[in-house]
């Protein structure tokens, strides 16, 4: 069998809207399957079938659209298209806060930060601390 050709993107940039709940089950599919590992409409479907009563021709929608959305990364396989995630669950939710803070001036954004972290359980302010803290070592040794 030839290798699958990516089809190339129709927008340059990820698209910046929340994902529906529908768009979030197809995700959460894929990124259930690891990086490297694609899937076809059928299998997105068939996992997707087992919690709820959808259409094969609604789940093949909804991943076109992520794919024009540049969310899912959409490759030709034969006559079918196999799907994988453009990135990550952690970097697409760092992505969205990233928009969402830029979106507001310097004072509310700091004002943001401080009223996230305040909301936030013990275990993500020591992520919060672990990562911070990888950040310094890594400014230290750039100096």
């Amino acid at each position: 069998m030839p290798p699958a050709k990516s089809r190339p993107a129709r927008r340059s940039s990820r698209s910046s809207a929340p994902l529906g709940d529908l768009e979030r089950a197809v995700m959460e599919v894929l990124w259930s399957r690891g990086d490297q590992e694609s899937c076809t409409v059928r299998e997105v479907h068939a996992e997707l079938a087992t919690h709820r009563d959808i259409a094969y021709t609604t789940v093949m929608t909804v991943l076109d659209r992520l794919a024009k959305k540049d969310v899912v990364r959409q490759e030709r396989d034969g006559r079918a298209y196999r799907y994988r995630a453009a990135a990550s669950r952690g970097s697409m939710t760092a992505e969205l806060m990233r928009e969402t803070l830029t979106d507001f001036g310097r004072d509310s954004r700091q004002s943001a930060l401080v009223a996230f972290v305040e909301e936030a359980s013990a275990d993500d302010i020591a992520a919060l601390k672990q990562a911070l803290a990888d950040l310094a070592r890594t400014d230290g040794a750039d100096s």
